[in-house]
């Protein structure tokens, strides 16, 4: 079974467009420009997405709008071109093709299904980032790492977080080339952006596109339950098979980690940045695997509890407690069941994902403020992880 053949192939409005010259197709046509504008400038947010996996085919929002493709035309001198071409030179031989096997349930039959994706070496002794789900979140049956001179290795993952949608596997090797990683909060809108991956599956493998960094912050939706958010968007174009490759800037440093395109409308990827991934890779590389700072909490988002119950909880957003663990960290700094947890210091939380995101950028023995919601007053209580 070929997955890859799901592609979705946009229409090009334009050509009939162009038969019908009457005010009321120039008026969708304004509105169609519109509407890619408002999308760009983050007015829609979360926004309706799919993996660009070699066999994802998660659903489009039935609440997104149909995008009219434009045409668009870049100005590119030969000085821009040539440091496209070095940027992307000095990468290509840390960036691997991957290959998975998958075991999919259909009622009271199994198949296996093949997948393709990208991936970064980040350390020289065979770790390789990449997608969670590039490895089915951890589930893969079987991994295959293709390099630049043509070997094949297995490999076999460390580490993956469905929520930040980033893996860490590892094949038996040492001496590989690696990627420079860059500096992802020294991002701006406007800079070059170049990505490389294999569209489509391995027959197009290390292909390189450019564009430019169009939005930082994005927030978008890759299924009904999980968001991926503070991404780097960019009209660079990737598609099927990009997922787990690069997005590098001028100077060929990784800056982000290909995951997620609008498959309604033109020139709209998203990328995790690097700097997300940096602390992960360090700790992985050193301990074999990467753990969380423990909290100590169930708990569940404000909003889905209030229409669960048909309650009013006096906040509007946020993650109810529902159990407190006790001698956990959340027992220890008095949060009680009930309370709201609305701020981890200074980050707002809207839910568990959030939440569980937060607590990346926290180590054993940190503290940590917490604002909550207690019986409709304010409060702030101090944790120790």
């Amino acid at each position: 079974m070929d997955e890859n053949k799901d592609i979705i192939i946009v229409e090009d409005i334009e050509n009939k467009e162009e038969k019908k010259e009457s005010k009321r197709g120039k008026f969708f046509s304004y509105f169609a420009v519109a509407l890619i504008a408002s999308l760009i400038g983050g007015i829609i947010s979360p926004i309706a997405s799919n993996h660009i996996y070699g066999k994802s085919s998660s659903k489009v929002s039935q609440n997104s709008q149909e995008v009219y493709n434009t045409q668009k035309v870049y100005s590119t001198n030969n000085e821009s071109a040539s440091m496209i071409s070095q940027a992307a030179k000095s990468a290509m031989n840390s960036v691997v093709g991957i290959t998975t096997v998958e075991i999919q349930n259909y009622g009271f039959m199994e198949q296996e299904v093949d997948g393709v994706g990208s991936g970064i070496i980040v350390d020289s002794n065979g770790y390789i980032l990449t997608n969670s789900h590039v490895v089915g979140d951890g589930n893969a049956k079987k991994i295959t790492v293709l390099f630049e001179n043509g070997d094949k290795r297995s490999a076999k993952v460390l580490w993956h977080d469905s929520i930040l949608d980033l893996a860490i596997i590892k094949v038996d090797a040492n001496n590989l080339p690696v990627a420079k990683l860059g500096d992802s909060d020294k991002l701006e809108v406007g800079e070059i952006a170049i990505a490389i991956g294999n569209p489509l599956g391995l027959e197009f493998q290390r292909t390189v596109t450019s564009g430019i960094i169009s939005g930082l912050h994005r927030s978008i939706s890759v299924d009904q339950n999980n968001t991926i958010e503070d991404l780097i968007q960019t009209d660079a174009s990737i598609n099927p098979g990009n997922s787990g490759g690069p997005l590098l800037n001028s100077k060929g440093e990784v800056i982000g980690i290909n995951t997620a395109k609008i498959k309604s409308a033109e020139g709209l990827g998203f990328s995790i940045p690097i700097n997300t991934a940096k602390p992960i890779i360090e700790e992985v590389i050193k301990k074999g695997t990467y753990e969380t700072v423990y909290i100590g909490i169930k708990g569940i988002d404000v909003e889905t509890y209030e229409r669960q119950l048909g309650i009013d909880l006096k906040a509007d957003s946020g993650v109810i407690v529902i159990e407190v663990v006790s001698n956990s960290p959340a027992s220890k700094g008095n949060l009680r069941n009930g309370d709201v947890i609305t701020k981890i210091d200074n980050q707002n939380i809207e839910n568990m994902n959030q939440l569980k995101k937060a607590l990346y950028n926290y180590k054993k023995g940190d503290k940590a403020k917490l604002s909550i919601i207690r019986n409709g007053e304010k409060k702030q209580i101090q944790i120790q992880f």
